[in-house]
């Protein structure tokens, strides 16, 4: 019976690592992210459970342990529901720091209060946990900032004293984790969360705009490394390998991001920061221009009622409109009319990873439309009309032809192979580069000045005067 009651802790556990490996699985498609973010979560309540069961927490503590979940869900239900999905980037920076301070706090109240109980290789645990989740935990709030328009970059980040500032709180920091295993407790405790702390401030603050992508990705790799640490800590093998799985995946992520921004993370981290130039969400000035085109949406309407494929180019501006509803329903008009419809991806649209899928997955665009930069780049020539949706950096044929553009070598959507471009933007400002955008200047291109959930919905309104998908539909 005693085997028994030992054995079934390690099932439920067992089954929680398979469920969140199919759970992350699952997140890399649009099509099963829904179900797999169930999976993931019904793997993290079997988790607590195997715990509750293996710890048999005394009768006082089940109070604690009921408020705490109770609070937890509450607060985690009000943010899902409320948060806009232009502030779905802060919210994952949020989470990522939520995730290495549960890992700092569980170090911190082993090493406070069973010092005794922990082995060598537990105390090495403890420092890595205590670092980790620390730089995580600050650094996540000074992304969450930055990206909220809390926060700019102050002009001493952009010089070499940030090195020296940095290497400075690394070298306490690591001098406060070697003498952390002989005094688990006390001043070195409070030197190492210190210096910890302030080192995940000073790596975030100087990064620009255009590398968010890349550092949450990042935190939250560093919170999946911060959580098995802390199964080393608790001696929790499903904490080690769920935390395992995360960093991995989180690392990888953020090698894609690089890539798709022909940036190296040495770069993003230690070499300046690429749209420093522009606040966080664009700006930049409107100079600089001679060639530019504008339309009506009448005039864009037109085109895009003769239009056999249309390719839309979504990005944060559309975020920013809360324009995706409408995009759908002009898609859906379309659609109706006879007309090809695709939605071209870039990897860094948006301000954090896969923000547009999750964007347009929220308007109920089909999976299948939904088509990555590779996918759809050879597309363009054969494409009667593409419409850039608040997007700028991505789309800026500079980043192909121009060795001087601080954009040259990024992969980007390659709009300027399409017969005809409208490009919807509220003005002419620079993107996250903080630089000019040679598509605006094509002789194919007409810019459709607005917000975007305006003129989206001015060209609904123009395409059903003119009967455009009426007999379909009906």
């Amino acid at each position: 019976m005693d085997s028994l009651n030992a054995a079934f802790p390690v099932a439920i556990d067992l089954a929680a690592v398979l469920l969140l490996a199919l759970g992350i699985k699952g997140l890399s498609k649009v099509r099963s992210a829904r179900s797999a973010n169930g999976l993931a979560a019904l793997a993290m309540g079997l988790a607590v459970v195997g715990l509750l069961i293996q710890l048999r927490p005394a009768p006082i503590a089940w109070a604690g342990i009921a408020l705490g979940t109770a609070a937890g869900g509450l607060a985690g239900l009000l943010t899902a529901r409320r948060v806009p999905m232009t502030a779905m980037p802060e919210m994952v920076a949020l989470f990522n720091g939520c995730g290495g301070l549960a890992s700092l706090l569980v170090a911190v109240g082993v090493a406070l209060f069973q010092p005794e109980a922990s082995d060598l290789v537990a105390q090495v645990s403890i420092a890595i946990s205590v670092v980790v989740g620390a730089i995580t935990f600050s650094g996540s709030i000074v992304a969450m900032a930055k990206l909220q328009g809390w926060l700019d970059t102050p002009a001493w980040t952009q010089s070499g004293l940030r090195h020296l500032v940095n290497a400075a709180l690394a070298a306490v920091a690591l001098g406060a984790a070697v003498l952390l295993p002989g005094h688990p407790g006390g001043a070195v405790l409070l030197v190492l969360v210190a210096a910890s702390s302030l080192l995940g401030v000073g790596v975030t603050l100087p990064i620009g705009g255009a590398d968010m992508p890349v550092v949450i990705s990042l935190l939250n790799s560093y919170s999946g490394v911060a959580a098995a640490a802390a199964g080393f800590v608790v001696g929790s093998q499903l904490l080690i390998v769920a935390g395992a799985m995360v960093g991995a995946a989180g690392l990888i992520l953020t090698q894609v991001m690089c890539t798709a921004m022909n940036r190296s993370l040495v770069s993003v981290l230690f070499g300046g920061a690429l749209g420093t130039a522009a606040k966080v969400g664009g700006g930049g000035s409107e100079a600089g221009y001679t060639h530019i085109t504008s339309c009506t949406p009448e005039e864009c309407a037109l085109a895009l009622e003769t239009a056999e494929r249309v390719v839309f180019v979504p990005g944060y501006g559309l975020a920013v409109a809360q324009a995706q509803h409408a995009l759908r329903e002009l898609a859906k008009i379309l659609e109706a009319n006879g007309t090809e419809v695709s939605y071209a991806i870039h990897p860094v649209a948006g301000r954090m990873p896969g923000h547009m899928n999750v964007l347009l997955a929220e308007a109920d665009v089909p999976y299948e439309q939904l088509q990555e930069m590779d996918a759809i780049n050879p597309e363009f020539p054969r494409t009667d009309v593409a419409i850039v949706l608040g997007a700028n950096d991505v789309v800026n044929p500079d980043a192909k032809r121009d060795p001087s553009s601080p954009l040259y070598g990024m992969p980007v959507l390659e709009v300027d192979q399409a017969r005809q471009v409208f490009v919807v933007k509220r003005s002419l400002g620079a993107g996250y580069a903080g630089i000019s955008n040679a598509l605006f200047e094509l002789p194919q291109t007409a810019m459709v000045f607005g917000d975007a959930k305006a003129v989206l919905n001015g060209l609904l309104s123009e395409l059903r005067e003119l009967g455009v998908g009426r007999q379909s539909v009906a």
